[in-house]
């Protein structure tokens, strides 16, 4: 991309402020925090009811970017870069997009649906590669944000596009189709996701196949509703001729009817009818999803006249796709991002990107394979690569292939290796240790090996954390805020067994305002691990003050006599208004100055300039409690009546703040200054309203170590407390009481998730292992298990225990793994 701001100045509908004459633009960016922008990048300042990027925009001239498309000029910068006013970003953003799609004129896959967009868009990547030259959405870039960014990578070497679109309401796929404009249509399965947003399904499916306004074929499966659905479509857009080509399962009107499926040794055999003709397919999956996505490929590859030994040839090469970032501990305390089954251009700006939020350790390592489907040519695309490494301030790169390889010299602190086994055979040599590391790679260079060697060594069970849902929860809660209402988040108790580091690298992404930890040795871990946002320590020992001093974590002071030691620490280290936060007691009567201590704090601190009050706040007993609401609103008062006091007397406008998760939800005109995010921000709520609202943030997951089948009368376990009623199977998962599993849960009160099937815990749960009943589910020895997350749920597993998700989650003992991922 190489193109003139002041041709765009008509695209955009926009004022101009300041425009320099011949001004190149060569990249879009919409994130401030990245560390591609630079002088040749058009910043388009999205502003939402979570954000303002206006706001970053000095720190971004500071960086050197020049190029803005804006909705106002911040003060003052009228005259210090290039801006384009326009009334509203995002719509600025979808018509710059919309406006470079329509330079390019290939054929383009447009897929929607409710399930199996991004497996259906990777697989025909994979398919349709060898013979052409493809740009396609990376990850899951679906949205209205998403899909601009994914067609603006487009470059005069392609030759075909596939992109997905994903909707939750009315109103956003028109604005899709302008962007995407596609002239092949592929609906993928139709389910339940986003159904809040729509009045019925053929609402949705309307509202979906609106994509396909332009697009001479349409490829989907063929049933009642959808086919109601697109003959109006078809009669509403009659002006453009087209062909629907379906399948089906059960309705032999289809254009390719299956005849027959079998499924053996996790693979499926279909025989399906085509043009009067018979044929047969093997397809190496036997889940639902992947046969009906596989079929969806099969019919593109058909419309593109593939013959039926080269879609046997590819179709049967398939593989599971996996799409998203995954954060692991590596050995020799590093950090592995693990992106091993993915090389192109596009996702490696995005790991980049991701890299820089997520990194434990100043040092940076990326490992990258051989990129393909760039649509440059080998001297530029790697020109373009080493740009990226550089503007992101990686200190090594390994390359490994041939074409990388002989790039060498485009990369400084480079180690190149002909193949991954070359890489392994060197590995003890390269010497890992106290770094970052980002995997990438192409499948075919199998990166996998590479990850499980430097990744640390833990056992089977892991607790899987979707970043992407905490972000989303964060949103939401934000969403809540009046203007200019600071955000503490509270990470303590490791996160509330979520991961503390990793959470707070993504809150500081955020841009949040403080983190809350309990006690001092939790912010010191936060410190070293690199997190530069404010930390209010809760719980403060005094023994803890000097190291607290020392780590610039800023201690609640709760008492007079915690407020005299720390007093005589500051005195003697000569501070001078260190940042303290002074908890009043209005009722929850656990930590706090109390209503009759309010004269002596004023006395103490009247005249002190060796600290300073930072913030007043006190913790509400009951808002999450609609019996208690009375109380509640006494406790405000109170903080209310007392804070003032101490503002009138010290003559301070400190932070005020008394909000917890649930009081930001039910008591939305006390938000003073600032609120405390805690249990909301890993998806859980009191309110049963407002839960499905929240994303699930943590799976707890394992394996089947064992299976047997026992006799009537046989018992399992310790105490013999499970006997079987009749001929049994029993699966064993190495997961137990020394992991965090409550032995309450055990003795068919409590279940795990196989195949998507419940399997009740029997007899009790020993330290490292579980036993659960399997005689209904058809499964083996390696196969996944869910523990809790969507089903188990925590508030699930916490009713049925009489206790609360908070004291399930943070029992999960450190020893399970912890793997992020976006």
């Amino acid at each position: 991309m190489s193109l003139n701001l002041k041709s765009l100045i008509s695209v955009l509908n926009a004022k101009c402020e300041g425009l320099k004459t011949d001004v190149f633009i060569d990249h879009i960016s919409i994130d401030s925090r990245s560390l591609q922008n630079g002088s040749q990048t058009l910043f388009f300042a999205l502003a939402g009811v979570n954000n303002d990027a206006h706001l970053f925009i000095p720190d971004l001239i500071e960086k050197g970017v020049q190029n803005f498309v804006v909705q106002y000029i911040p003060e003052g910068l009228s005259d210090k870069a290039n801006f384009l006013v326009v009334e509203n970003t995002l719509v600025a953003l979808q018509e710059f997009a919309a406006y470079y799609r329509n330079l390019f004129h290939f054929p383009v896959i447009g897929l929607t649906g409710s399930n199996g967009k991004t497996i259906v868009k990777e697989w025909l990547n994979f398919l349709l590669s060898p013979d052409y030259n493809i740009i396609r959405s990376p990850k899951s870039y679906n949205s209205q944000v998403g899909v601009p960014l994914s067609v603006i990578a487009i470059n005069e070497k392609h030759n075909l596009g596939i992109f997905e679109a994903g909707i939750s309401t009315v109103n956003e796929m028109a604005k899709l189709e302008k962007i995407i404009k596609p002239n092949i249509g592929v609906l993928t399965n139709i389910g339940s996701a986003h159904d809040e947003g729509f009045l019925n399904l053929v609402q949705k499916i309307d509202e979906k196949l609106l994509l396909f306004k332009d697009c001479p074929i349409i490829i989907y499966q063929k049933n009642e509703v959808v086919d109601s659905c697109l003959t109006q479509f078809v009669a509403e857009y009659m002006m453009h001729p087209r062909k629907l080509f379906s399948w089906s399962f059960t309705d032999k009107t289809a254009d390719v009817f299956i005849l027959k499926k079998e499924s053996k040794n996790d693979h499926t055999f279909i025989q399906y009818q085509y043009q009067n003709e018979i044929f047969d397919l093997e397809i190496p999956f036997s889940d639902s999803a992947s046969l009906e996505n596989a079929i969806s490929c099969l019919l593109v590859l058909l419309h593109f006249n593939y013959d039926q030994a080269t879609i046997q040839s590819r179709i049967e090469m398939l593989y599971p796709v996996r799409m998203r970032l995954e954060v692991k501990n590596g050995i020799n305390n590093c950090s592995i991002i693990d992106d091993s089954y993915s090389s192109d251009f596009q996702s490696l700006k995005i790991a980049l990107d991701f890299l820089e939020s997520q990194k434990k350790n100043a040092s940076k390592t990326v490992i990258l394979s051989d990129i393909f489907q760039s649509g440059f040519s080998n001297e530029e695309l790697y020109s373009k690569v080493a740009q990226l490494i550089s503007d992101n301030k990686i200190n090594r790169v390994i390359g490994i292939g041939s074409t990388i390889s002989s790039f060498a010299a485009k990369f400084p602190n480079s180690i190149m290796f002909q193949n991954t086994a070359d890489f392994i055979e060197s590995i003890e040599n390269l010497n890992f240790q106290n770094e970052t590391i980002l995997i990438k790679g192409a499948r075919s260079f199998e990166f996998e090996e590479i990850v499980s060697l430097l990744e640390e060594k833990t056992h089977e069970t892991v607790l899987e954390i979707n970043l992407d849902a905490i972000s989303h929860n964060f949103n939401y809660f934000k969403s809540k805020l009046a203007p200019n209402v600071k955000m503490m988040v509270m990470v303590k108790a490791f996160g509330y067994g979520n991961g503390g580091l990793e959470i707070a690298k993504l809150l500081e992404h955020h841009k949040v305002d403080y983190l809350g930890v309990a006690f001092a040795d939790e912010g010191i871990s936060l410190k070293n691990g690199g997190i530069k946002l404010p930390i209010m320590v809760l719980n403060p020992e005094s023994t803890s003050f000097p190291s607290i001093i020392q780590y610039q974590l800023e201690p609640e002071i709760y008492s007079i006599k915690g407020l005299n030691a720390f007093l005589k620490i500051a005195r003697e280290k000569k501070l001078k208004d260190f940042p303290i936060h002074i908890k009043i007691d209005t009722g929850m009567h656990r930590l706090g100055f109390e209503e009759n201590t309010i004269e002596e704090l004023i006395e103490t601190l009247k005249g002190n300039s060796a600290v300073r009050v930072q913030s007043i706040l006190s913790h509400l007993a009951t808002s999450d409690d609609p019996k208690h609401y009375d109380f509640v609103n006494k406790q405000i008062a109170l903080f209310e009546e007392l804070s003032s006091r101490l503002m009138n007397e010290l003559n301070i406008n400190p932070i005020r703040h008394i909000l917890n998760t649930s009081g930001i939800s039910n008591f939305p005109n006390s938000q003073y200054n600032m609120v405390r995010l805690g249990i909301g921000l890993y998806g859980v709520s009191n309110d049963p309203g407002e839960q499905k609202y929240l994303e699930n943030v943590g799976t707890l997951k394992s394996i089947i170590s064992q299976v047997r089948v026992i006799p009537a009368g046989d018992s399992v376990g310790y105490g013999r407390r499970f006997m079987a009623q009749k001929e049994t199977k029993i699966a064993t998962i190495p997961i137990g009481y020394a992991d965090g599993i409550s032995r309450l849960w055990g003795n068919e009160v409590g279940f795990v998730t196989i195949k998507n099937q419940k399997a009740p815990i029997v007899g009790s749960v020993c330290m490292d292992m579980l036993m659960v009943n399997v005689s209904e589910i058809d499964c083996k020895e390696g196969d996944p298990v869910i523990i809790f997350g969507e089903s188990p749920t925590v508030i699930e597993m916490a009713e049925a225990l009489k206790t609360i998700p908070y004291e399930i989650m943070t029992s999960i003992s450190q020893r399970v793994k912890r793997v992020f991922f976006r």
